[in-house]
């Protein structure tokens, strides 16, 4: 397993390489940064210095080797924006994302899972056809559309949650203050993770129920509890977890637009204000997180299929 993960890992860097020469490529594309500052009271000759400045007058090809050459040496640059350091403003935001990521990850996955499992054991059933429904609504439901609704209904009709930040201005928060702040954001994401992810260990749990071995088990006696939460579910983990790999980016990425209309404290509000600005190091910087996500979390989900499934083998 260790020579695995080390030979991943290798694997790894060439694409990290790739696609940060994407995304600097397409985010040249945009314009520069400096366009943002032009006005009657900026004049031609201080954009000039200040793009000699900052080095964008050089090309493209040549902006992208200098930030390379600073990544290698633990730089990720400094905000255009805000002059503050990128590996500053990206750990100050990191953890407010990790923490609805997570919340939002573990509760859409205590949805989901039951969910799966009974509407497999009652195929084709009412209940099998409601939770179906459920689940294409929830998939269905454009996050940002769910997330006025909330607002309208919970702040603005009955004010019983707050609608914006992660702790009440003028307090120094807390547990159920924070967590109060929580409630909408993580609804929104979780529905999107239970509704993806009701379907797919629904079908596992078909597969595994209809297989012989199930079959012998229960004619065994040893009871449909048992066989279904010991043997059926086991062996059904394996796509899950693939699923489950795969939600880690698809929330990192849908993070950016929750955060921005709760007005949380994390990387996509972040992302989203550098966006906006045209802030070349801080976009980078994110893009750069991003793509490490993603790697971590495939390595992640198939060192889970070992402990799994302990046949696999990796070398």
């Amino acid at each position: 397993m260790f020579k695995y993960i080390i030979k991943r890992i290798l694997i790894a860097l060439p694409v990290l390489i790739g696609i940060t020469i994407i995304d600097y490529a397409i985010m040249s594309l945009a314009g520069s940064p400096l366009e943002m500052l032009a006005g009657p009271r900026v004049s031609e000759e201080a954009i000039a210095n200040k793009e000699i400045l900052l080095g964008l007058d050089k090309p493209v090809i040549v902006q992208y080797f200098i930030w390379i050459k600073q990544l290698l040496q633990g730089n990720l640059g400094t905000s255009i924006k805000s002059y503050q350091s990128v590996a500053t403003m990206i750990g100050s935001h990191i953890g407010p994302t990790l923490l609805l990521m997570g919340t939002s990850l573990i509760v859409g996955l205590f949805i989901a899972v039951p969910a799966g499992i009974f509407s497999a054991i009652h195929q084709y059933k009412k209940r099998d056809y409601a939770v179906v429904t459920l689940s294409f609504v929830g998939i269905s439901l454009p996050g940002f559309f769910l997330a006025l609704l909330l607002i309208y209904v919970f702040t603005v009709r009955l004010g019983w949650l707050p609608s914006s930040g992660m702790t009440t201005l003028g307090t120094d928060g807390g547990f159920l203050d924070v967590a109060k702040h929580m409630v909408m954001p993580v609804t929104v994401l979780a529905v999107s993770v239970a509704g993806a992810n009701i379907r797919y260990v629904r079908s596992a749990m078909l597969e595994i129920l209809q297989s012989d071995y199930l079959r012998t088990a229960t004619a065994k006696g040893i009871g449909r509890r048992r066989v279904i939460n010991k043997h059926a579910l086991r062996n059904a983990l394996i796509p899950i977890i693939t699923v489950i790999g795969m939600q880690i980016p698809t929330l990192f990425g849908g993070s950016i637009i929750v955060e921005k209309i709760f007005s949380w404290p994390g990387l996509g509000l972040m992302t989203m204000n550098s966006i906006l600005n045209r802030d070349y190091p801080v976009i980078m910087g994110v893009c750069l997180l991003s793509a490490i996500v993603v790697l971590v979390g495939n390595l992640i989900t198939d060192i889970l299929y070992a402990l799994v499934d302990p046949t696999i083998s990796y070398k």
